[in-house]
């Protein structure tokens, strides 16, 4: 998974993310959030406690999600490019 650090300040952290196909990552924590679809793919959020969740990402799209721990993986059989804004409260 590559992660790159777009902008931080006292009220949000963006980084844009990209997944390639297979690829998981390790149990991590985000605050409340906004994630910005850049392409098409299928993605699979599992998280510390509740239900998983398996995602059809359509490019143009935009999810809200609540302060979470999980582990991600692509599902799909190509890149997942995303844009997440973090917010700080």
């Amino acid at each position: 998974m590559g992660q790159i650090l777009i902008m931080e300040n006292d009220r949000v952290r963006v980084l844009d993310v990209q997944f390639k196909p297979g690829e998981k990552t390790a149990m991590h924590m985000h605050p409340n959030h906004v994630v910005y679809v850049f392409n098409d793919g299928k993605f699979k959020l599992t998280p510390s406690k509740g239900k998983i969740q398996e995602l059809d990402l359509k490019a143009g799209q935009a999810f809200w999600f609540d302060a979470t721990t999980h582990t991600t993986e692509n599902l799909g059989k190509t890149d997942i490019h995303l844009l997440v804004f973090e917010l700080k409260e």
